[in-house]
């Protein structure tokens, strides 16, 4: 797959079969209108194109906004784009400037005449343009103005559910990892950076690395104690992982996430980390004593490991 930060860059792309949009953790929706992109680009002799963009919009237009959570980083979304077996990425810059460009001059200049569109794939509810004023109707007059074909995916349903990025940042809030899995087709992923804590695990003979999160807008499920696979120094580990404020250790004004690593036993300070969540397996809990505690990570344990 080539990706394209400069449009200027794309050049001589035969039959240009283009898709566009945010492409928020690239779930099961999102890969139905990928497999149609390459279907089509196949049957025509063209190659697959998604157009994207970076920083998401909502950075850009509403930059105090505190509650903008994504299910995908930058990388994140490249390297799943990548897997679906996409031919081209473009991430193109969003800015204020772009952002009031009306829905015409969004399909002729960017669309028509620098990607060079033969055939536009998009989702049932896709909004373009100045205010989100173009819609499906406007699509279908403006290819036959400027002599491309449309097609439009309607929503994928999984399990009678109507699957959408809204739905799966909603699972993980609520720490429901399980469902938020199955929408989007991979186990949700965070990663960060190992930072030092107060070192309380150690002393409770479970030692945890605490995972700095480098993406301000990286969606953390919601609290509890999770199964998750870590991947770190180019091993791949089970372990169980903590998000909250450890209330029976004295407690802490700002929730933490750390994981305990199964069968390992490393320095990682500084090191990059990534976690997967397999399954939530309680909330977490303010014990009477230190010592109650131990026993519940020994069964936290025992379920984490019934998890996989």
């Amino acid at each position: 797959m080539k990706v394209y930060t400069d449009i200027s860059d794309f050049k001589n792309v035969k039959n240009p079969v283009v898709t566009t949009g945010t492409f928020d953790g690239v779930h099961f929706g999102h890969q139905k209108i990928i497999d149609r992109l390459k279907s089509v680009a196949t049957k025509i002799g063209g190659e697959s194109v998604l157009l994207t963009f970076h920083p998401h919009p909502r950075m850009v237009l509403f930059p105090d906004d505190e509650d903008l959570k994504l299910l995908s980083t930058r990388e994140e979304k490249i390297k799943r784009l990548e897997s679906a077996g996409l031919d081209h990425l473009i991430i193109y810059p969003f800015s204020r400037k772009f952002s009031r460009r009306t829905a015409t001059e969004y399909v002729r200049d960017l669309l028509v005449n620098e990607i060079g569109v033969k055939t536009l794939v998009i989702g049932y509810d896709h909004q373009f343009g100045r205010n989100r004023e173009g819609n499906f109707e406007q699509l279908i007059e403006l290819a036959g103005i400027y002599d491309f074909k449309l097609e439009e995916i309607p929503a994928q349903e999984l399990d009678d559910v109507k699957v959408s990025s809204t739905k799966i940042r909603n699972a993980l809030l609520k720490g429901d990892v399980k469902t938020a899995s199955k929408y989007l087709s991979h186990d949700y992923k965070v990663s960060g950076i190992v930072v030092k804590g107060r070192q309380l695990g150690r002393e409770l003979g479970f030692p945890t690395a605490n995972i700095s999160v480098l993406d301000r807008y990286k969606l953390i499920p919601g609290d509890g104690v999770y199964a998750v696979n870590v991947k770190v120094n180019k091993g791949n580990f089970k372990g169980m992982l903590n998000i909250g404020y450890r209330p029976t250790v004295g407690g802490l004004y700002k929730a933490t996430m750390e994981v305990n690593i199964f069968e390992f036993n490393e320095n990682i300070y500084g090191h990059f980390i990534g976690v997967e969540f397999v399954k939530r397996l309680r909330d977490e809990i303010k014990f009477d004593s230190v010592e109650e505690l131990k026993i519940q990570l020994e069964l936290d344990k025992i379920q984490a490991l019934n998890a996989y």
